[in-house]
């Protein structure tokens, strides 16, 4: 009941979403007491979660300011159990794959709301639209932030793979549903997401074997027609796709203009000046803000900019965690990343296949 709730509860806030994961992981703690069920201390990759786990506790200690990293990284211990309890119910029990159909429906309600929103102006409970903070983009039952695309991304490929593996007969139920959701994610204008998710659908797909390489191609070519006549046809879509990205491009003069204006790259020198100045160990996690934010420090320093974090991957870890730290704990997600790929191409795990392409093109350096 609680894993087939998660997607519900990140809808309702974080709050609510943290509490079913609380639960979830007493339920795990519990079952495995209960049943004396500890074999899976034995598996690699419980055992580098760990060693994940025990490096984040050293990054606390290591922290500028040692309560706020503590803070974070003891609190990653649910995540950690949650991996233990997901692999626990999916490996045991036969009709855990029932779990997907809670997870569609949910997906499939915000998906529909995102479609409301987009060309009515205002989702179902009238949010969105011109006065509201981000009146240009969709919320969808997000309120107050545009994070449907993100939300969309964090499903759709998982539950493409459970589709095709449901519905090898009936090839044209996940086609559908997963270019309905598609759809959404990209009306939402979120680009990083996007573009991440289109890569990493493309992917996917080149991974079925079901289907001639002749065809893959004739597929594609009308997928990506119909993305540009949807532009085409769209102010918003063209805004954001066209007038606010690639624009920005087109010319030397435009390209210096917005590396001297974007936010981003402020943000990106700002982190890179933190990791210059820690480059070995960091300032800690989530300590970017405790860094750039002290104005006894940013005084002295001109390329520090105040904000929470850096808003890329890769700076952000190199300046909470410095060198040491990010290549510890790229080391350990890319080891359980790519130690059972072969198997699961083999075995044409496509639940797997694509989480696997979801988790490679958040890596993906340029976004």
């Amino acid at each position: 009941f609680f894993l087939s709730t998660i997607p519900f509860s990140m809808v309702l806030g974080p709050s609510i979403s943290l509490l079913n994961i609380i639960l979830l992981n007493i339920l795990i703690i519990f079952i495995i007491i209960n049943k004396k069920e500890f074999n899976f201390l034995k598996n690699n990759s419980v055992r580098l979660i760990f060693l994940l786990y025990i490096y984040l506790i050293i990054n606390s200690i290591l922290s500028q300011d040692h309560l706020i990293g503590a803070g974070r990284n003891i609190g990653f211990l649910r995540f950690l159990l949650l991996f233990i309890c997901i692999n626990y119910f999916f490996y045991k029990f036969k009709n855990a794959n029932n779990i997907f159909y809670f997870w569609i429906s949910a997906v499939l309600l915000i998906t529909i709301d995102a479609y409301i929103e987009f060309f009515f102006g205002k989702n179902i409970f009238g949010w969105g639209g011109v006065g509201e903070p981000y009146s240009t983009r969709i919320v969808s039952l997000f309120k107050d932030e545009p994070i449907v695309g993100a939300y969309l991304s964090g499903f759709i490929l998982i539950l493409f793979g459970f589709l095709i593996d449901k519905y090898r007969y009936y090839k044209f139920i996940p086609w559908v549903i997963v270019f309905f959701i598609f759809s959404a994610i990209f009306f939402s204008g979120e680009r990083s997401n996007t573009i991440k998710i289109f890569f990493a659908f493309i992917l996917m797909f080149m991974f079925f074997d079901f289907i001639k390489f002749r065809n893959k191609i004739i597929l594609l070519i009308f997928f990506i027609s119909s993305l540009i006549l949807t532009i085409n046809n769209s102010d918003y879509l063209k805004t954001r796709y066209i007038g606010q990205f690639i624009n920005n491009f087109s010319s030397k003069d435009k390209f210096e203009k917005y590396l001297n204006e974007s936010e981003y790259f402020k943000l990106y020198k700002s982190g890179l000046a933190v990791f210059k100045n820690y480059p070995f160990f960091g300032v800690g996690n989530k300590n970017y803000r405790v860094e750039t934010c002290s104005q006894e420090i940013k005084k002295n320093i001109d390329d520090y900019h105040c904000l929470t974090h850096p808003h890329q991957l890769y700076i952000e870890l190199l300046a909470e965690h410095g060198l040491f730290g990010t290549l510890i704990i790229l080391g350990i997600i890319f080891t359980l990343m790519f130690k059972i790929l072969i198997n699961i191409l083999v075995t044409k795990n496509y639940i797997q296949i694509g989480s696997f392409c979801f988790i490679l093109f958040i890596f993906t350096p340029l976004l």
